[in-house]
């Protein structure tokens, strides 16, 4: 009899025992759950156009062959100059599209004729990515006139390092974190125009 509550008392045990275990498991799978729900959104690389200074490391900096950053226009900016200094190199006197005349040394940027405006010719300016560098020559030459074009991450290339080796190279400190799901920064000014724009209809 005494052998009976003895087998009893371990079946008992075993019981309590596997109940326990499984409260346990089931705390820690709810904290899991708990702990995704309460994780910070993902962020990925991006440059603050604001801070940028184009000094080139986002060409030469990068650990993909060609570098994940690229310049971008914001037409709504752009002046559609002749003489546009993102795009012509002006310590040439010749104005003329030939290679040696343009600023940039792969010819990633493009302009095509819209229109002439009371005698002035007026150009589209843009860019050709797969050519782009990263190099911020135009950004540079761009900023002397009303700032159009600017660097930007291109998250289609990029690998999304731990830590981003432009960034650490970054001498201004223009490369940050932001949220995956709105990873492109504008530059202040145009910000400004597509908020007195309004949503596009």
């Amino acid at each position: 009899m005494a052998e009976n509550n003895g087998q009893l008392d371990r079946r008992d045990f075993l019981r309590g025992g596997t109940r326990t275990a499984g409260a346990v498991m089931l705390a820690g799978f709810a904290g899991v759950i708990a702990g995704r729900k309460g994780r910070a959104a993902e962020t990925v690389w991006q440059i603050d156009p604001d801070v940028c200074t184009t000094c080139g490391n986002c060409a030469t900096y990068c650990v993909l062959d060609e570098s994940a950053v690229k310049a971008v226009q914001c037409f709504d900016l752009c002046a559609m100059c002749d003489p546009c200094p993102g795009y012509f190199d002006l310590s040439h006197q010749e104005r003329s599209t030939a290679a040696e005349n343009q600023l940039c040394p792969t010819g990633a940027v493009l302009r095509t004729f819209i229109a002439e405006q009371a005698g002035v010719p007026r150009f589209e300016y843009y860019i050709d990515e797969p050519n782009c560098i990263g190099c911020g020559k135009c950004v540079e030459g761009c900023a002397m006139m009303n700032g159009s074009l600017y660097l930007q991450v291109r998250h289609d290339r990029c690998v999304n390092c731990n830590q981003c080796s432009i960034a650490i190279a970054c001498p201004s400190q223009a490369f940050r974190r932001v949220p995956a799901d709105n990873p492109y920064l504008l530059k202040k000014k145009a910000r400004a125009v597509v908020e007195r724009k309004g949503p596009e209809v």
